[in-house]
């Protein structure tokens, strides 16, 4: 996937990425793709399919892990090759690149392991695009160092995802501030359902709060987002993974469609207005 000619497809457009948490069985996951692409072509927005081929980063040793590596990674390949759209996993481990390198068009190094210079090097190194999910414990601008480490292997195509920062024990924040720094350094995206999220609960299921979905998202494209990320499912609440802080599926065309519509604003403002405050957006 050459990403910088993905993200030129449709330069009046944020792009997408959406999907479920985990690939749960090939019927939802197909069922979540071809909605989404259906209504992300009606909306000349480029798509990439999202879905975890295995959940390494659970709280509970009882949580779901996923359905089998290979079984969900040939699940990933058959989407993207069916809708011929990229598809994206993220990986946990560096033996893991080269394995799903072979099904998927980006991989993404989890907000948690986004120091483990080791697993970045080894995503970098097969040539994927590299989706790199800032640390919650991290500032915007020290997301250079993974940067570096992937242009380091060569390998040029990479962007980062915000998806909040660590605010007390349970909850986390979005500091909208850190936007145009990080896309000083590489495309950045907005991973609005993430950033809702509500870790280290009690129970040791991860919580989030879905109803704010809308203004993060809104916030985002109004400070000149390069993509949205988005976690979505048929049933959230009957979700094996991340249930709590997912989009609805049905509820996705309605909602993209009001975050083009502020896009269309900002870039006719930007057009505009050619003032210092414009040029920061």
């Amino acid at each position: 996937m050459d990403f910088n000619r993905f993200l030129n497809r449709s330069p009046q457009s944020f792009f997408l990425i959406a999907g479920p948490c985990a690939i749960e069985d090939e019927k939802t996951a197909f069922e979540i793709a071809h909605h989404v692409d259906s209504v992300s072509q009606s909306l000349n927005i480029p798509y990439i399919f999202k879905g975890s081929f295995k959940k390494a980063n659970r709280t509970k040793m009882d949580s779901f892990k996923g359905i089998g590596d290979i079984k969900a990674l040939k699940i990933l390949h058959h989407i993207g090759q069916t809708l011929k759209i990229p598809v994206l996993t993220d990986i946990h481990e560096s033996h893991d690149a080269p394995i799903a390198a072979q099904y998927v068009d980006v991989l993404q190094i989890p907000a948690f392991l986004i120091r483990q210079t080791d697993l970045i090097i080894a995503a970098a190194q097969t040539g994927k695009t590299i989706n790199l999910k800032k640390g919650q414990f991290l500032s915007p601008e020290s997301m250079k160092f993974a940067i570096e480490k992937v242009k380091s292997a060569g390998n040029t195509n990479v962007f980062i995802t915000e998806r909040g920062t660590q605010f007390g024990y349970s909850d986390l924040v979005v500091d909208f501030r850190g936007i145009p720094k990080m896309r000083s350094l590489a495309p950045t995206v907005m991973d609005i359902t993430h950033a809702l999220q509500q870790p280290n609960r009690s129970e040791g299921v991860t919580g989030g709060a879905p109803h704010l979905i809308e203004t993060i998202g809104r916030a985002a494209v109004a400070v000149g987002i390069d993509g949205l990320f988005i976690e979505t499912h048929p049933d959230p609440l009957m979700a094996q993974s991340d249930g709590k802080n997912m989009l609805k599926l049905d509820q996705i065309e309605n909602l993209l469609k009001r975050f083009v519509a502020i896009h269309q604003t900002v870039v006719s403002f930007q057009s505009n207005h050619s003032s210092p405050c414009s040029k920061s957006i």
